[in-house]
């Protein structure tokens, strides 16, 4: 199978092995886009202390309530979160991984323009 080469892509310098690694990417760019499992934030195990008195949370060592699942994210630079039950907190790692997963990669493919661009003889070399 003949591989379609992008005239840009000749033309800024890029090699076999650039074209190659961006084809990688977009696979699992495309892998994670048909799962739908993408959600942003992350989620954490809390324990608690209570206010009453007498509670076995205040003893020394203290036996804290809990675990509590708790999901947190970043809305217009404001962090907002929710309580999850034991059994979402499970399902929804996968997500969460997937989103970090996205992020690395767009940040490679990203770093795969630069030096395309870097490399590419057609741009000037100023400081």
């Amino acid at each position: 199978m003949t591989e379609m080469v992008d005239p840009s892509w000749q033309a800024s310098g890029v090699d076999a092995f650039q074209r190659a690694e961006a084809a990688q990417i977009a696979k699992e760019l495309a892998e994670i886009a048909r799962s739908g499992r993408v959600l942003p934030g992350s989620i954490v195990e809390r324990r608690s202390r209570c206010g009453r008195a007498n509670c076995a949370c205040h003893d020394d060592p203290p036996k804290l309530h809990g675990p509590y699942w708790h999901w947190t994210r970043k809305v217009a630079a404001k962090t907002v979160g929710r309580y999850l039950r034991e059994d979402q907190a499970g399902d929804y790692h996968i997500w969460i991984d997937n989103d970090r997963r996205l992020r690395e990669l767009v940040a490679r493919l990203e770093a795969l323009g630069v030096a395309a661009l870097e490399a590419d003889e057609r741009t000037a070399h100023r400081s």
